[in-house]
């Protein structure tokens, strides 16, 4: 008889097979729900497992511990030059032209936005050369404290007002915000805004040549209950949303038919990236994790700089 596990994860689509059937587990039945929140499942008794932020995990071991056993299975993956904006009317072009300036994050301790601050470090603009301010991105947004404990006033603050970042950019208050999702009008004509690396791909491309790795942003966490009532578990677990990873990408090869140029990019990407770009365990994510232990510890979101193994004990 399988073992029925609930799994909290967003809306990745890479998880269809495992959804609809196609991917079946001989030792568990896993029912995917979906989540907006990725670290709101872990304080519940309705999920078994499910999606975690990196940096949190992270955050925890430095502190003494985590509720959850966490593995190396990155379930979120993503290159953030993409993800710094400015407005379309903005001179800057390069990262090094952010030193001195303002700018918005929607966040500062979790993963995206500390693997976008990296960007300005590896350039020689530390977060004391910038001025910086945590908010809402649109008026949508909920208003919830995005800093907590890392707030320094005359440094890194909350928006005035709690006023969008979105706003604050086209009123001339930033000079460029970081975000992990574009402002829904992004795309249209009278947005005003702009990617501030205008051909981010090549960007990205180089970066992951410099450093080897797409940066991880989520990670698989288990209970550790039901990982120590059921040996094997985690890695049965972490092979059957892989094997639906697979299965997905063999299909979108084949029914490349959904965008227009959805075979260019899986194309353009085989040709760029190493087929082994994505994949998990520790092994092959033991420098990214390293790095990113050296970011959380210089950008002062823990106190502690970790060894690799430490985070995910082998």
């Amino acid at each position: 008889m399988r073992l029925k596990m609930k799994l909290a994860v967003r809306d990745w689509d890479y998880l269809t097979p495992l959804v609809l059937g196609d991917v079946v587990s001989s030792k568990l039945d896993i029912k995917v729900d979906r989540v907006q929140a990725v670290q709101d499942w872990a304080q519940t008794n309705d999920y078994d497992a499910g999606e975690v932020s990196f940096s949190k995990y992270v955050q925890g071991v430095a502190a003494g511990g985590y509720p959850l056993k966490c593995l190396p299975h990155f379930m979120m993956r993503g290159f953030r030059q993409r993800c710094i904006l400015t407005s379309e009317e903005s001179d800057i072009t390069r990262l090094e032209d952010l030193a001195g300036k303002r700018i918005g994050v929607t966040g500062w301790s979790d993963s995206g936005n500390t693997w976008t601050r990296t960007l300005l470090r590896r350039v020689g603009v530390t977060i004391d050369d910038v001025q910086w301010y945590a908010g809402r991105l649109t008026e949508s947004y909920p208003i919830i404290d995005r800093l907590g404990r890392f707030a320094r006033p005359g440094r890194l603050e909350a928006t005035p007002n709690e006023k969008p970042l979105v706003d604050m950019i086209k009123d001339g208050e930033l000079d460029a915000l970081f975000s992990p999702f574009l402002p829904p009008e992004f795309f249209s004509d009278n947005a005003g805004l702009r990617f501030l690396l205008s051909d981010f791909r090549t960007e990205e491309v180089r970066y992951f040549n410099e450093v080897g790795y797409v940066p991880g942003i989520h990670i698989l966490g288990i209970k550790p209950a039901l990982c120590e009532q059921h040996p094997g578990l985690a890695e049965e677990l972490s092979e059957v949303i892989d094997e639906s990873s697979r299965v997905w990408m063999e299909k979108r090869t084949k029914y490349q038919d959904t965008t227009p140029w959805l075979l260019d990019d899986i194309a353009r990407t085989r040709r760029e990236l190493p087929a082994t770009w994505n994949s998990n365990g520790f092994a092959p994510n033991e420098k990214m994790i390293a790095d990113f232990a050296v970011e959380l510890y210089e950008q002062r979101v823990v106190d502690t700089r970790l060894d690799a193994k430490a985070i995910f004990p082998v």
